[in-house]
């Protein structure tokens, strides 16, 4: 008689074809044990929220998740998102004020987020599934948080253990360092609820594992750090010497590439001044800045960050250059939106970029999951971002950090001409050094603690039921 595979529940919102930033792990998760033996079952956003009311998505990823995968989209209450009176329901149409304070009652007292809906849905679904083959544990990524809710919730009444992860910080400010709500907020309290009786709980950095540990301490010891990593099916096997180093290159004008989503978080103004500074180098008149990817999560969200650039490069709007297959959009002079990239073409990106531009916007708290890619390009990496970032831990042993100290533009300026000229000169035994570096974090690597617990978990649980 063959065993029985173990089987997860995975309680994740933001999944392909989700472009959201916290995709990529929930993706890589899912699939790792997939291909470890597990039967994963996967509760993610409903469609319709992804294309029609957020419009944030990244066809391409879809083909990248394990088609042995189950996947469900529990259904989303969308109130607070409806904008067209045509999207109203009946009770909605013909009592508006009444509508609007039962949803605000409940998001008071009920549950403190507007994916709530979704959560209950998973749970009725889960409950369903569980009844017909039951699942031996649970893990449950946010935000949005209601998937913790979810979690505790399913394991009241099935008594199912559960891991959550936080990809981002519930209830800490990641950019301001200070709380997120004001002492008696409903969150604090779900917050106690789901780590009393979490079986464990996941941070992507120390800094983040610690402050919640000194916040909750009597739950510390099942706090567990897992950081986030590269994936080794978006990116090739070896890293290959960058395009000014290479034997046909005959002195080429240096890429700077920024890979990633553009947010009003990070300090665009500074690093446009930099590098203005130092295209005025004579081995940099010609360089270029390219933007690979989206500018806001949003639908809409564009112009605002759009006018950012404008005004830093004294300009009242950017102007057009090129269009769809062209050069794409100028920002400011030798700055160029090349558009969004789908993760399944990033390959392509990193081996035409001489420099990486490690834009950030956090302290730290924030990794951000890009630094990993990065490192495994093996390209030189400029930080633009404040001293302190978690994401320096993680540079520090990396051979090719070009760090400015913080975001003085004349020392972004030097970083970006110091980090130009170490491109043209390197050899594919620096840049293989550079990816040895960063191998130790590909992501099957990373997420070795996480799989290792939750078969503990699995197994215990299958023993208990017999």
């Amino acid at each position: 008689m063959t065993e029985r595979r173990p089987r997860l529940l995975y309680l994740a919102f933001y999944f392909p074809p989700s472009r959201a930033s916290g995709v990529y792990r929930p993706r890589a998760t899912a699939n790792r044990l997939t291909e470890l033996g597990w039967d994963v079952t996967v509760f993610a956003a409903p469609l319709p929220f992804l294309y029609d009311t957020i419009g944030s998505v990244d066809d391409k990823l879809m083909e990248t998740v394990d088609p042995r995968i189950t996947l469900v989209r529990p259904e989303l209450n969308r109130f607070v998102w409806q904008t067209n009176l045509r999207e109203y329901s009946r009770f909605r149409g013909t009592f508006p004020q009444l509508a609007q304070s039962l949803y605000t009652w409940g998001q008071e007292h009920v549950f403190p987020e507007h994916y709530a809906s979704w959560a209950r849905d998973s749970v009725r679904r889960a409950l369903r599934m569980h009844a017909r083959r039951r699942f031996d544990v649970v893990l449950a990524t946010g935000n949005p948080y209601a998937s913790f809710a979810a979690a505790w919730l399913f394991h009241k009444l099935t008594r199912t253990p559960y891991i959550i992860d936080y990809r981002d910080s519930w209830t800490l400010d990641q950019f301001s360092e200070e709380p997120m709500f004001e002492d008696g907020h409903p969150a604090w309290r779900w917050e106690r609820r789901v780590l009393r009786s979490a079986a464990n709980s996941l941070y992507v950095n120390d800094a983040q594992r610690s402050w919640h540990a000194d916040r909750y301490p009597r739950v510390a010891d099942r706090m567990m750090t897992v950081l986030n990593g590269w994936d080794a099916d978006t990116l090739p096997q070896r890293a290959e010497p960058p395009p000014s180093a290479r034997a046909e290159a005959e002195e080429p004008a240096p890429r700077f590439s920024f890979v990633g989503t553009v947010t009003d978080k990070q300090p665009i103004e500074e690093l446009l001044e930099g590098f203005a500074r130092a295209r005025v180098h004579s081995d940099m008149a010609d360089a270029t800045l390219n933007f690979y990817g989206y500018f806001g999560f949003f639908k809409g969200s564009d112009n605002k960050l759009r006018k950012r650039f404008a005004a830093a490069a004294g300009e009242d709007a950017p102007a057009a250059d090129g269009g769809a297959g062209g050069d794409g959009r100028t920002l400011a002079p030798g700055v160029h939106d090349r558009g969004p990239v789908s993760k399944t073409d990033l390959a392509d990106v990193y081996r035409d970029s001489d420099v990486l531009v490690f834009l950030n916007g956090g302290g730290r708290y924030v990794t951000s999951g890009k630094i990993f890619e990065y490192m495994a390009a093996g390209r030189p990496i400029v930080s633009v971002h404040t001293p302190g970032s978690a994401a320096e831990e993680l540079l520090r042993g990396y051979p090719l950090w070009f760090n400015p100290g913080g975001l003085d533009p004349a020392e972004i300026a030097a970083s970006m001409v110091e980090a130009a000229k170490a491109a043209a000169g390197l050899d594919e035994r620096q840049v293989a050094e550079a990816r040895e570096y960063a191998d130790r974090f590909e992501r099957n690597m990373t997420l070795e603690p996480l799989v290792q617990r939750l078969t503990e978990l699995a197994a215990r649980r299958r023993a208990v039921a017999g």
